[in-house]
């Protein structure tokens, strides 16, 4: 529920489907010659570097925030400076990127073999190809909420299963124990990220053949249940096939992703909002988004999926950006009960 996004009919093609103009600024040996398979280089390489000017008001915060599993999370770190840092693991290897804003500019430094990768890509994951204007409000909250946040743009990383997997492991339970999973898996069975990330304790996640080795008890220790891990096991045998969602229309995406048992809406649309950019996937079955979007725009804190969808009808085609801009507006219903015990399968 933490990120939202839409489809478009036709899509640029993204750093891997077709040689981009400009990748980067070396002028030494290509990084496929630099970087042997596996190695992720050495941590003094120095970076490759690029700026960009965003077409409109951007907020870094608001538009990196979905990429982030938590306070810990080992692939993300925002610094106090500002700074931004995202380790991932792009089609041509492992990557760090780090991003700044710069005034009116966008400043990055990427390092490792997916380098090049992530600056050739770095307009769509700073929300390039979204278009807030497509967007028109029908609640007075909404607009409020949009004058008051001019920098939303909804992020495209093109990256299917590094939002896949920790959208699994968030499925039916707290977001802790999700979050703590895909902590001790990434630290565990990851990778350092390259460039000067040390200090900062990044790790780029597992490739899908390291996933797909990591044994029962693993997941066990993990607090991940067999259900979970088994549809991580399902999807990573195809991570290929699901990588190719990244440039489909969404209800193309959507039913690609949903054809893997155990992964349904709610899975599909956490992931392809982040993936694809999607304005229009909306999050159903969500244990809280009912609730908050139906006290939001109803006074009703108790909407269940239906009446969701109902109030969120005047957004079709935006609705994920509906929902994020109520989650921004501060709009969100008093809890009235504990909170749900988190469990812990690894002591039993």
């Amino acid at each position: 529920m933490a990120g939202r996004f839409a489809p478009r009919t036709a899509r640029p093609p993204l750093p891997h489907q077709a040689a981009p103009a400009a990748r980067g600024t070396g002028t030494g040996p290509s990084l496929a010659a630099r970087y042997p398979a596996g190695s992720s280089g050495p941590a003094d390489e120095p970076p490759l570097t690029r700026e960009w000017t965003p077409p409109g008001p951007l907020d870094l915060r608001l538009v990196l925030s979905p990429l982030r599993r938590g306070p810990a999370d080992p692939t993300f770190r925002m610094a106090a400076d500002g700074t931004f840092w995202r380790a991932t693991r792009t089609p041509e290897g492992p990557g760090t990127l780090r991003v700044v804003a710069r005034g009116d500019r966008i400043g990055a430094q990427a390092w490792g073999p997916g380098a090049e990768w992530l600056l050739a890509g770095l307009p769509a994951l700073l929300g390039a190809e979204d278009d807030p204007d497509a967007f028109t409000p029908h609640h007075r909250l909404l607009a409020a909420t949009r004058h008051r946040r001019p920098g939303l743009r909804l992020l495209r990383t093109g990256l299917v299963m590094e939002s896949l997997i920790p959208s699994i492991l968030e499925q039916k339970v707290t977001t802790d124990e999700a979050y703590r999973a895909w902590r001790l898996l990434v630290r565990r069975y990851g990778t350092p990220a390259p460039g000067p990330t040390a200090t900062l304790g990044l790790h780029v996640m597992p490739d899908a053949r390291t996933w797909a080795m990591i044994p029962s008890w693993e997941w066990h220790k993990a607090g991940v249940d067999a259900k979970r891990s088994s549809t991580i096991m399902r999807a990573v045998r195809v991570a290929r096939r699901l990588e190719e969602a990244s440039t489909m229309p969404l209800p193309e995406a959507t039913a690609r992703l949903e054809l893997i048992p155990g992964i349904g809406p709610w899975t599909s649309a956490e992931t392809l909002q982040r993936s694809n950019g999607a304005p229009d996937a909306v999050t159903v079955g969500d244990y809280h988004l009912p609730g908050i979007v139906g006290h939001a725009l109803a006074d009703n804190r108790h909407a269940t999926d239906e009446e969701m969808l109902a109030l969120l009808t005047p957004y079709e085609g935006q609705r994920h950006r509906a929902t994020r801009l109520i989650l921004l507006s501060g709009r969100i219903p008093e809890r009235r009960g504990p909170r749900m015990t988190p469990g812990n399968i690894a002591a039993l």
